[in-house]
């Protein structure tokens, strides 16, 4: 058995996802799950003093989508989320790292979350924290009903759920197959540009022996999470990340609010994080993640659940 105890990490970063800010009275999901949208403001800023007592082992943060919700006024949105962004500003010993979601779109442009966010081009790059190692960020909404990453592609999506999904409410899955209710308005896909840029990464990673974290906001593994929270073409991601041996290790995602966890054929750990939106006053959702040599320790605090993941 490995000794999980035998060295110091090489490096560790800070996780949350699903803040889902709003200043507006408490609510529930449409299963009837609360959702408390002024109290994830405090969940976030506590999440950000902890990691600051934490001192300079953590080299930087990532979020995984949801800065805001889809209540907040389409007039306060911008504001809201400039509060978000101006407490992760509070954490000092990195960059933080953001990943769009889909309340980021309800009421917020792309442009508006570019100027927002700091984010100076695509909402999907990568990034290398420590040699030997790569994070590939994805923009799960790249095809979508919500913003598209342009016109062709929200025309493409909008004709994608007129031919999937049968429901007058596109947000609906009702009585559609178990493979097919992804097609659903809260969810998106990745173009085919992306998907050639993926491809190039990580040949490049693979190329320079580099291990690789994919975060997404929408789960890309269906064993993972529920059938319509999954990524419209989550098995075409997949079939790029397999073309390369031993180059993914893990994959990291938000949107499915109560979590989730799976291990796909080639052996790569998807794990999908637990929301802070749903934490109620004094509870919260966020982790730290050690990386070694030959694993990932994620140390969940509150609903977020702790997990160990050995590289393959």
């Amino acid at each position: 058995m490995k000794d999980l105890h035998s060295s110091r990490p090489l490096f560790s970063f800070g996780v949350i996802t699903d803040v889902q800010y709003a200043d507006v009275p408490d609510g529930r999901s449409f299963h009837g799950v609360p959702r408390f949208y002024r109290g994830s403001l405090a969940a976030l800023n506590e999440a950000i003093a902890i990691w600051n007592d934490q001192g300079s082992d953590l080299s930087f943060v990532i979020q995984l989508g949801d800065l805001i919700d889809g209540r907040c006024p389409r007039d306060q949105a911008p504001a809201a989320a400039r509060e978000i962004v101006a407490a992760f500003d509070r954490f000092r010993h990195g960059h933080v790292y953001h990943t769009i979601g889909n309340h980021c779109l309800y009421n917020l442009s792309r442009g508006q979350l570019q100027e927002i966010l700091r984010i100076d081009g695509s909402f999907y790059y990568d990034f290398v924290p420590h040699p030997g190692f790569r994070f590939i960020v994805l923009d799960s909404y790249d095809v979508s009903v919500l913003g598209g990453s342009s016109r062709d592609h929200s025309s493409l999506a909008m004709a994608l759920l007129d031919a999937k999904n049968p429901n007058v409410d596109k947000n609906s899955p009702l009585g559609m197959a178990p493979e097919q209710q992804r097609f659903v308005a809260f969810n998106g896909g990745i173009g085919d540009a992306q998907l050639q840029w993926l491809d190039r990464k990580l040949r490049e990673a693979e190329d320079r022996n580099e291990r690789v974290i994919i975060a997404c906001h929408i789960p890309i593994l269906r064993e993972s999470t529920y059938d319509d929270t999954l990524l419209w073409n989550a098995e075409e991601v997949l079939r790029v990340i397999h073309r390369y041996d031993r180059c993914v290790v893990a994959s990291l995602a938000g949107h499915k609010h109560d979590g989730g966890e799976g291990v796909d054929e080639k052996g790569i750990h998807h794990r999908v994080l637990e929301a802070v939106l749903e934490c109620p006053p004094g509870e919260n959702s966020f982790g730290r993640v050690d990386v070694y040599e030959d694993r990932l320790e994620l140390l969940g605090t509150g609903r977020m659940r702790s997990a160990t993941v050995f590289f393959r």
